[in-house]
């Protein structure tokens, strides 16, 4: 009876020592943990403030002013403009381009 006492004595205190040491290393890791977690919060709040500062000053930019809205009145070409030049000419290179594949 006595052996069986000391044996399970034995095993009780190798399992404090255990917990004892498990204990201490989750208290490591909780204390690495919070670290990181601290740095991850400061590295975003570094990158928000970044993004906040460059929107800021996208917004200080001068705006570019809406065409279509400034113009009242449609545009309109008259006969004498150079509209049609262009056309001949794209239709002269379709031409030369069908003579060169055949």
């Amino acid at each position: 009876m006595e052996g069986l006492n000391t044996k399970l004595y034995l095993e009780n205190y190798y399992i404090m020592k255990e917990n004892e040491r498990l204990r201490k290393k989750a208290q490591l890791l909780s204390q690495e943990n919070q670290a990181l977690l601290s740095q991850l919060k400061q590295k975003l709040t570094k990158s928000k403030s970044n993004t906040t500062a460059a929107a800021a000053s996208s917004n200080n930019r001068a705006a570019i002013p809406d065409l279509d809205a400034t113009s009242s009145a449609p545009l309109q070409l008259n006969k004498s403009s150079n509209c049609t030049h262009g056309l001949g000419e794209m239709r002269n290179r379709k031409a030369n381009k069908r003579h060169y594949m055949n």
